[in-house]
């Protein structure tokens, strides 16, 4: 496959699949209506839904890479990682994906059963509903649920209760998410490095040290809340180090669509992926 170098592409999208409102034919047929060259469809934690999404986008003859965000940790502070060309269906990152998962299942469960002992009982079924979402909606979910039944006072927010309980937003070891990728022939890139807003946030410093532990293979340099300043940083820490930059825009619903950056600024990621840019 071959882009011109000013050909649209975006590398950060999600769906109903994770916690987006775009479904999937939704998105795929935004991005060729606006005459997108490729794209990368990220929904986070779930490389299982990713055989789908490239049939369908086989079917309709776009260019759609294998690519997840993967809910990660370093230092104690959150790090999502964009995964893109890992073998789709191998086990080391689905195994990843599966045992957060199921961490998550059981942390909601516990925070359950112990707001039931306060005296804040909440459905078994609308509990169950709760554990069949993906392990990114299923905090916020149970947030709005006890919200519903009224679980809230002035002094004690439905939030507050739920972590007081013990309610937490699971992650997997960065060095454990770099390493399945690796092991399923992909490459594993740091999500908006730049964003901060609660996730750990990268200058040149903290890159170095995060190098010198995890070999990570990029990051995305290109996103829509990095200013003009940082986003040369990155191009040109890349640049120095021999490492791959991707641009995304982090859409999650049509009212902030995908983003058409050029080709050519993610060209040595596209290359790496079996896409060439000229």
């Amino acid at each position: 496959m071959t882009l011109r170098p000013d050909s649209p592409i975006d590398l950060q999208l999600h769906t109903i699949n994770s916690d987006g409102t775009w479904t999937p034919e939704q998105l795929i047929d935004h991005l060729i209506n606006e005459g997108f060259g490729a794209a990368a469809i990220t929904d986070h934690d779930r490389p299982d839904a990713v055989a789908s999404l490239q049939a369908l986008a086989r079917e309709k003859d776009f260019l759609l890479l294998p690519a997840v965000e993967m809910s990660a940790d370093w230092r104690g502070e959150p790090v999502d990682v964009l995964c893109y060309g890992f073998e789709v269906g191998g086990g080391a990152l689905q195994g990843v994906a599966a045992t957060l998962l199921e961490r998550q299942r059981d942390n909601l469960r516990r925070v359950v059963a112990a707001i039931a002992e306060k005296g804040y009982p909440l459905p078994d079924e609308a509990v169950r509903a709760i554990l069949d979402q993906p392990c990114v909606q299923q905090p916020h979910s149970l947030v709005t649920l006890v919200k519903q039944h009224g679980y809230q006072t002035p002094d004690l927010s439905a939030g507050k209760l739920l972590v007081g309980a013990g309610l937490e937003i699971i992650t997997t070891a960065l060095a454990d998410v770099v390493e399945a990728v690796h092991r399923d022939g992909g490459v594993a890139l740091i999500a908006h490095p730049g964003r901060g807003d609660g996730y750990a946030l990268f200058d040149e410093a903290l890159l170095d040290q995060l190098r010198a532990e995890i070999p990570i293979d990029g990051f995305e340099a290109y996103y829509p809340l990095h200013s003009d300043a940082q986003t040369e940083m990155y191009k040109a820490y890349a640049a120095k180090h021999g490492l791959l930059t991707s641009s995304g825009s982090d859409s999650h619903v049509p009212e902030r669509p995908p983003i058409p950056y050029r080709a050519e600024w993610s060209r040595p990621l596209l290359e790496r992926l079996g896409v060439v840019v000229g």
